[in-house]
């Protein structure tokens, strides 16, 4: 029935030519092109079980493929839509959805809840993901149209906007020495009735090395100020730093880091695990220093406290993530064991 192995997909069904043409011009897609591989390798062999080694598919969606498959209608490969014929239509009464849109245009700076509010009292009881729904399809079909000086109002803060030098740490992005990688964190700390002090920290996810220090308002440039007294503790350059989202880590923070040409990460809402090291380091901060100490009030007496916390911290405890090495004989460790390699590979 085959005379010949298939030089090119198509040349062993029938209407070939077409086949090849349809192929040649891209009429179908890649994902097409593929599966008509399989029917055509499967021609060749006869056996279900080696093509699907072969190309590493499973046995059911092979057959479920060659079943569709139309040696005149290589469209038969394409993956057709799963959407159900009949899906749920809206159930909000026309009559609501008016009222809605009447609300809406006479109080334009509302939200939905707001407006689930006023419906309420009205005695139209709906929630307010509802009324966002049906305003998101009013928008769409034009029939609630925002006043133009709105408009207006929300471009000219779009253009305000500056572009953030933060971004999202890349996927493939992996720490291999000290400094590759330093978070960073803020944590509240009240050392009186009425005394709050806000400790910015870093650690290494290396070497556990770390820097706190301590001021009195959180702020971007108390976060500045932080950057670079952290470079001076350090004993190795800093390459890349991960903050979360909160506001002093930007403005004049992320313009030191911009200056410095240090990459900035800055993680997604809500997920502290990313920052694990410098939550577990805080954590440490409150049980080995502000539960034990007596804390002086003053700024600057707090801070020569922490100082003193901090070099015990990098200089005398034993870690046990670093088989109980300090942060610092780790540091060595690494540094002579780093060197060997380099004098090895020069020879």
């Amino acid at each position: 029935m085959y005379p010949h192995q298939a030089i090119r997909y198509g040349d062993i069904i029938p209407g070939s030519e077409s086949v090849r043409s349809l192929a040649r011009q891209s009429k179908i897609s890649k994902t097409a092109t593929a599966r008509l591989k399989w029917v055509d390798f499967y021609r060749n062999c006869q056996n279900v079980r080696l093509t699907c080694r072969h190309f590493a598919i499973s046995p059911s969606t092979f057959y479920k493929w060659l079943n569709r498959f139309d040696p005149y209608a290589l469209r038969t490969l394409e993956a057709v839509s799963k959407r159900p014929h009949r899906v749920r239509q809206a159930q909000t009464p026309p009559f609501i959805v008016e009222k809605i849109r009447a609300l809406r245009e006479r109080y334009p700076r509302w939200g939905k809840e707001k407006l689930a509010v006023v419906l309420r009292r009205e005695g139209i009881h709906i929630s307010g993901s509802t009324v966002g729904r049906v305003m998101a399809k009013l928008r769409a079909r034009g029939l609630l149209v925002e006043p133009e000086n709105i408009r207006q109002a929300k471009l000219a803060r779009k253009r305000r906007q500056k572009p953030r030098y933060a971004a999202r740490k890349p996927r493939d992005f992996h720490a291999y020495q000290p400094g590759d990688l330093v978070e960073i964190d803020t944590l509240q700390v009240r050392i009186g009735p009425s005394d709050m002090r806000c400790q910015f920290g870093a650690v290494d996810i290396i070497s556990r090395f770390k820097a706190v220090h301590v001021y009195r308002r959180q702020t971007s440039t108390a976060g500045a100020d932080f950057l670079h007294y952290m470079r001076k503790k350090f004993p190795f350059p800093v390459r890349a730093i991960q903050i979360d989202g909160g506001s002093e880590f930007k403005d004049q923070f992320e313009a030191a880091c911009q200056k410095l040409k240090i990459p900035l990460y800055v993680n997604p809402p809500r997920c502290p695990e990313l920052n694990g090291h410098i939550e577990r380091a805080n954590r440490t901060s409150r049980e080995e220093f502000y539960e034990v100490q007596d804390l002086e009030l003053s700024v600057e007496g707090l801070n020569r406290q922490l100082d003193q916390y901090a070099y015990e911290f990098n200089y005398i405890r034993p870690h046990q993530a670093l088989d109980y090495r300090t942060p610092y004989e780790y540091f060595q460790q690494w540094k002579r064991s780093h060197k060997a390699k380099e004098v090895s590979t020069m020879s």
